[in-house]
């Protein structure tokens, strides 16, 4: 999957399967993937102003299914 790097002191970068729905982001500790995110998060991620408090309230505090990809 490809990712969009950030400008951001949480996150490196984000990419987004429409297909399957996940999203994937890369902490400078490690690459996470999180399933069954609508598409409307991961544009408000991109989008936001704070892409570390958008991620903490909106993938985080959301509860999605996740896992270490690397």
């Amino acid at each position: 999957m490809e990712r969009r790097p950030l400008r951001s002191s949480m996150l490196a970068s984000v990419g987004y399967d429409k297909a399957t729905a996940t999203l994937e982001v890369a902490f400078l500790g490690g690459i996470y993937q999180y399933f069954d995110v609508p598409i409307d998060v991961h544009v408000g991620l991109m989008s936001a102003s704070s892409h570390g408090t958008y991620f903490d309230v909106h993938v985080k505090q959301a509860g999605y299914r996740y896992a270490k990809v690397g």
